[in-house]
């Protein structure tokens, strides 16, 4: 597999051998798509259905959602969706429970969630990544809290933005006491090598 293909949304990282650490994160493993599934074309974003019966090579299970190869492209097929490549539904994937709303919401427990939401490309969240830009959480008159985020993206032309920023939508909504949850994707300032942290950095093989 090229590098070009795990860099194709970082351009910062492009000259960086980081590739056999991302395949041994994550070892490729083939399966046979039980029945039709709905997925993500990566990176340009793009809806389609992959068919009952193809074999697709799964390279990462990150965040409960799951990469996987096809002779046509990278595709990202969410853990809602995870018994049709033969895998188990994660709770993350499930929807809130709405027990417990007017609760006090958790600062650390939303950005834990946050941790398990990652760019399809590559093993590393969003947080660690330095794609979070800033959390806000404020009481809503109907009832529970209302989480406000901004996130940025590795480059302005990745398709999977709204993907990625759906996913952080859902998994805030997650979180005990959050009842509602907007994510914008803003450009200022632009994101570079640097916001990653330093044990995003390890994972990539740039430390």
């Amino acid at each position: 597999m090229e590098m070009t293909e795990y860099c194709s949304v970082i351009p910062q990282l492009e000259n960086l051998h980081f590739t056999s650490t991302l395949i041994h994160f994550m070892p490729d493993d083939q399966v046979t798509l039980t029945r039709e599934v709905e997925a993500t074309l990566i990176p340009q974003g793009t809806p389609m259905t992959l068919p009952e019966g193809e074999t697709v090579t799964v390279t990462h299970r990150l965040g409960g959602n799951f990469t996987v190869m096809t002779h046509n492209g990278m595709f990202r097929i969410s853990g809602a969706n995870a018994d049709a490549i033969g895998e188990q539904v994660s709770a993350a994937s499930q929807a809130a429970e709405t027990e417990g709303a007017n609760d006090p919401v958790s600062n650390d427990d939303l950005w834990e969630a946050l941790k398990t939401v990652f760019d399809p490309e590559i093993p590393v969240n969003i947080v660690d990544l330095g794609l979070v830009y800033s959390l806000e959480c404020s009481q809503r008159e109907a009832g529970g809290h209302k989480v406000d985020m901004q996130m940025t993206l590795t480059a302005p032309g990745c398709g999977m933005g709204p993907v990625i920023a759906e996913d952080a939508q859902m998994r805030l909504q997650t979180v005990p006491g959050v009842a509602e949850a907007e994510v914008d994707i803003v450009w200022d300032p632009p994101w570079n090598q640097d916001m990653i942290t330093e044990e995003g950095k390890m994972v990539l093989g740039l430390i």
